[in-house]
């Protein structure tokens, strides 16, 4: 009976090796969401836990891959720029330990040409200071959620762990 718990024990934690291998990696996973606003492109960068992304490097690219500028993001995870040319402008974000993701604005977007999320500031009853809350709380529109761990993530890793533990018991034995 020994024999058959081991042998099906060491399947089980290969099953689950299995398992770890096929699941997509969420370790070197972070954010970036960008918008324009009133002749500037405003990004917010955050990593999947809710961290905002300090000192993030920010490359910017033209639709022809030609870099327009760099910058990093502030304590708040957030970096903005003077709009440098009417094109789709795809913007880079490489943060810490290998992490990197991009976000593309279209040239529409940047010409205004979408109403998504804009403002209506026209309404003469609207103070200065009402109109510059709404225009922060439609900013942050992509604020940072926590993601959940994946539970397949989870279960592939003590699947690993159990694999090896398995077979370094199986070779321990075998030479007794």
């Amino acid at each position: 009976m020994g024999k058959k718990f081991g042998s099906f024990f060491t399947l089980i934690c290969l099953l689950g090796l299995l398992v770890s291998i096929v699941t997509p990696a969420y370790a070197h996973k972070v954010n970036i969401f960008a918008y324009a606003e009133e002749g500037k492109v405003f990004t917010e960068s955050y990593f999947p836990d809710g961290r905002k992304v300090i000192d993030g490097k920010v490359e910017v690219y033209d639709s022809q891959e030609n870099k327009l500028l760099e910058g990093k993001t502030n304590k708040e995870g957030l970096f903005d720029f003077k709009i440098p040319k009417q094109d789709d402008l795809k913007i880079v974000l490489i943060a810490t330990m290998g992490h990197k993701n991009s976000f593309v604005i279209s040239a529409a977007e940047l010409a205004g040409d979408e109403d998504e999320g804009s403002i209506d500031t026209s309404s003469t009853a609207n103070t200065e200071k009402e109109t510059s809350v709404k225009k922060t709380s439609a900013r942050r529109r992509h604020a940072p959620k926590k993601e959940p761990l994946p539970m397949a993530g989870v279960l592939g890793g003590l699947g690993f762990i159990f694999g090896l533990t398995a077979l370094i018991l199986q070779f321990t034995s075998k030479k007794k």
